[in-house]
């Protein structure tokens, strides 16, 4: 099973995510960590991502064939997380036939109505519980 994390700027969320994911212990998981920089991704593999690769062109290759892509709500938009995501990895994200775990951070241009403001934690914490879901099947 390959699970995608995509972050960018310093990488906190992509490293949260990593951390909880691995601790989760999900049988044949690898979780690929793919930073907009390598900030982000020296972060996400620090945190226990099994592999991790910097820029547009990991994102657009290990997009193909992911299982689950997790990432902040601007994976999916051009020009977003302060201009490191390009159009061509928006189009890769939102083209995958992985499932899109997305954490709604109201940042860059981006609002989400209706969705609460969570801190950093408890949106990772519910992102690792709805991957869980998926796994399981129960969801």
């Amino acid at each position: 099973m390959k699970i995608v994390i995509i972050d960018g700027q310093g990488g906190r969320m992509g490293g949260l995510l990593a951390e909880k994911i691995k601790k989760a212990a999900i049988l044949g998981a690898e979780i690929y960590a793919l930073g907009t920089n390598s900030a982000a991704t020296t972060a996400m593999l620090k945190a226990g991502a099994d592999y991790g690769a910097t820029g547009e062109n990991p994102v657009l290759v290990n997009c193909r064939d992911a299982d689950y892509i997790i990432g902040p709500l601007g994976i999916m938009a051009a020009d977003a997380l302060l201009g490191e995501v390009t159009p061509a990895m928006a189009t890769a994200v939102g083209q995958s036939r992985a499932m899109k775990i997305l954490l709604p951070v109201n940042k860059c241009s981006q609002h989400v109505v209706g969705v609460t403001d969570y801190s950093m934690s408890e949106l990772t914490e519910q992102a690792l519980s709805y991957l869980l879901s998926c796994i399981q099947g129960t969801n």
